[in-house]
């Protein structure tokens, strides 16, 4: 069984800083695209950031220049450091990844539970 363990969120002022992370564990043999969405109230669950295993970064443009994801591989964890928050980030965070469990020849994605960010104006 693979976990998605999500750290990190919390309260903050308008223009401060928060860092997440996303710890993968369980038995696996391979994981491929990792990275982060978000839920506001009332919208819909959207990409703000995602990393393959190869480096390879794609951004939302509301989160362009603010945010910075980054990924250990060696940990199995994905962070995301969000800078000059606004209070339209407030929103739950959820990790994502594609994991090859053992005995499968496929990705399948796997979903953390979420964490709360808040920003306040």
């Amino acid at each position: 069984q693979v976990q998605l363990v999500e750290s990190g969120g919390g309260l903050v002022q308008a223009g401060g800083s928060l860092r997440l992370s996303c710890a993968a564990s369980g038995r696996f043999f391979s994981i491929n695209g990792m990275g982060w969405y978000r839920q506001a109230p009332g919208k819909q669950r959207e990409s703000v950031a995602d990393i393959t295993n190869g480096g390879t970064i794609n951004y939302a443009e509301s989160v362009k220049g603010r945010f910075i994801i980054s990924r250990d591989n060696l940990k199995n964890t994905v962070y995301l450091q969000m800078n000059s928050l606004k209070p339209e980030d407030t929103a739950v965070y959820y990790c994502h990844a594609r994991v090859m469990e053992y005995g499968s020849s496929l990705y399948r994605a796997y979903w953390g539970q979420g964490t709360q960010v808040t920003v306040s104006s």
